[in-house]
């Protein structure tokens, strides 16, 4: 089928927009029609060479929308289903997922190659070149078909528009501070970085019965959003927050600090790991470039406080698991997923939308798909 998609040709250019051709779906896929998509920061680091894949690429990981194709051998779906994108798929075989760590898929290898997971082949051509879908998804576009294991099938009642947030920012978000970061009631966690993944991490921790929610962002609108949705303080920067942590904590620190910043940079860990206590923990969640290897880490201190430092993808668990719990907090009002929006954009808009985030004007820009998309 003919639909459009918001493509990136080459490192600092420019989304465009322009018409593709979509595969219909192969043995273990299923075609979606999107309501959403949300904008996230990762898909940047593709327009910046940050994160390395093959262009030119379909951008987009984070949607939700409706069934309309079934391939052969699926047994997960139907037409009519409503899915949300998971951006790491979970095959449900291989070690990791076998182990119960479907955030680290085997699958998840193929990211960024282009090749769908059932036949190694691009679902999605311009001119008979294969485009690689981001994260296998490639949701900057209305319609999309992706294997069964990158969609996970939520309830009718759930509004599409805000469930595309959950396939990433609040999966990523809530999972560092509740599952990966194992926050416990009367903890202090500290968020830098309040976009679509520091604030579900600000709601995960508040949920987790966190003491302390300490969030740090340069940008006065998004620590207004942070308090409104469970930061009990909020700072400018990880300098201004250093001392106020000690101080609230009589000296003891922070039991996690949570790097959910756009762009990591090694620069950032230090004063990170200054702000957690003995025994305590920084998380990293935030993408940096592929190619950055320098961190300043102070080893003595790591040692002798016996500290940790933390990866963490999806926020430590699993699509299939995550994404349900996280719909029962959305029902019993533990979880905001309306506030997180804060603009919508049509695909036209793509490159604006990412200057809105540049610029700090969101906490999750979303493109929004219609009867004229379809």
């Amino acid at each position: 089928m003919k639909t459009k998609a918001a493509i990136l040709h080459g490192v600092n250019e420019e989304w465009k927009i322009e018409e593709v051709d979509l595969g219909d779906p192969v043995e273990g896929e299923v075609q979606v029609r999107l309501a959403s998509s949300g904008l996230c920061h990762s898909d940047h680091h593709l327009r910046t060479g940050q994160s390395p894949a093959p262009m030119p690429v379909v951008g987009g990981h984070e949607g939700a929308g409706i069934v309309v194709k079934v391939g052969p051998g699926v047994t997960r779906f139907a037409e009519g289903d409503h899915v949300v994108t998971a951006f790491i798929p979970a095959c449900g075989v291989c070690g990791p997922c076998s182990r119960g760590a479907q955030n680290i898929c085997d699958e998840g290898a193929g990211l960024l190659t282009g090749l769908s997971i059932s036949d190694k082949t691009h679902r999605v051509t311009l001119n008979g070149q294969g485009l690689t879908q981001m994260c296998l998804l490639g949701t900057f576009s209305p319609y999309i078909t992706v294997n069964q294991a990158s969609l996970v099938k939520i309830e009718d009642d759930i509004p599409l528009k805000e469930a595309a947030l959950l396939g990433c920012g609040v999966a990523t978000g809530w999972g560092s501070a509740t599952e990966i970061g194992g926050t416990r009631p009367g903890d202090t966690v500290v968020v830098v970085g309040i976009g679509g993944v520091g604030i579900n991490a600000v709601q995960g921790a508040k949920a987790a019965g966190a003491r302390y929610v300490i969030a740090v962002d340069p940008v006065k609108f998004k620590r207004d959003m942070a308090e409104k949705l469970g930061a009990t303080h909020t700072f400018d920067s990880m300098e201004a927050a250093i001392p106020a942590v000690g101080e609230l904590t009589w000296g003891v620190n922070a039991n996690t600090v949570i790097l959910t910043v756009g762009e990591i940079k090694g620069e950032h860990i230090a004063p990170a790991m200054a702000m957690v206590a003995k025994g305590g923990q920084t998380i990293v969640v935030g993408m940096g470039d592929f190619q950055a290897m320098d961190v300043q880490l102070n080893l003595f201190e790591m040692t002798l406080l016996q500290k940790k430092l933390q990866g963490a993808i999806f926020g430590g668990a699993g699509p299939r698991t995550q994404v349900p719990k996280l719909l029962n907090e959305y029902r019993a009002g533990l979880l905001n997923l309306a506030d997180l929006v804060t603009q919508t954009y049509r695909l036209e808009d793509i490159n604006r939308a990412y200057d809105d985030m540049l610029e700090g004007n969101n906490i999750r820009g979303m493109i929004v798909y219609d009867e004229t998309d379809w």
